[in-house]
């Protein structure tokens, strides 16, 4: 029974969100002939304030890029 946790920081949508699922079920059913019946999927969404990037917060680190230049995605 495959389970995948899938971590994402917020504000993707419900469609987007499907279209991840049901990607990820479709790759394990190919690639490893996996049952859909059997896969699990989780999401979570975890808040900017609660993610790091490049030794900054993520919410931080979208505030510096969009103010004047610093790291590129």
């Amino acid at each position: 029974m495959p389970y995948v946790n899938v971590q994402i920081t917020q504000g993707a949508s419900r469609r987007q969100k499907a279209a991840l699922v049901q990607d990820v079920t479709d790759s394990l059913v190919r690639h490893l002939g996996k049952k859909p019946e059997h896969i699990h999927i989780v999401i979570q969404e975890i808040a900017e304030e609660n993610w790091g990037f490049e030794g900054l917060l993520t919410d931080e680190w979208k505030r510096r890029k969009t103010v004047g230049g610093g790291s590129e995605a």
